[in-house]
């Protein structure tokens, strides 16, 4: 069962610890059964655009290859992303994506899991923000961190 999420939602007194009383949060796509929602690369695009504290996180092993500006790198198949979930912040909200849904789908539902929230996830993975014709870039992780 999905249901789809508003355009904007502002966070009131009685909502998960993890968001800011007061700040307004963009929502939009699916809310999955996981607790994580799910994006198309137009939502994730312009969630990008209007959320400067949102962390990007491809779960890949292809990261090298090309990734979404921005992102970091923390594969979910050799247990990078189990590592770095208890040094992620969780105030802050959370896009994942990979090349393939099993892996984004499991991570994000591990940060859901870990009470990350919200969580969202790209539709259609890397391969439709790169048919949508959006940005990719191929920086180190180091050097996405440092801009």
């Amino acid at each position: 069962m999905m249901f789809l999420v508003g355009t904007s939602a502002l966070a009131t007194e009685g909502t998960s610890d993890t968001m800011k009383v007061g700040t307004e949060m963009p929502m939009m796509g699916k809310m999955t059964e996981a607790g994580y929602i799910d994006l198309t690369p137009e939502e994730a695009k312009m969630l990008i655009d209007s959320t400067p504290d949102l962390v990007i996180v491809d779960v890949s092993p292809k990261y090298a290859e090309g990734h979404l500006p921005g992102a970091l790198n923390y594969y979910v198949g050799d247990g990078s992303l189990d590592a770095a979930i208890p040094m992620l912040d969780m105030s802050k909200p959370y896009l994942v994506y990979c090349h393939v849904d099993s892996a984004s789908i499991a991570g994000a539902t591990k940060l859901v899991e870990a009470g990350f929230s919200p969580v969202y996830r790209l539709e259609g993975n890397f391969s439709a923000w790169v048919e949508a014709g959006y940005p990719v870039s191929v920086l180190t992780m180091e050097e996405e961190i440092a801009m």
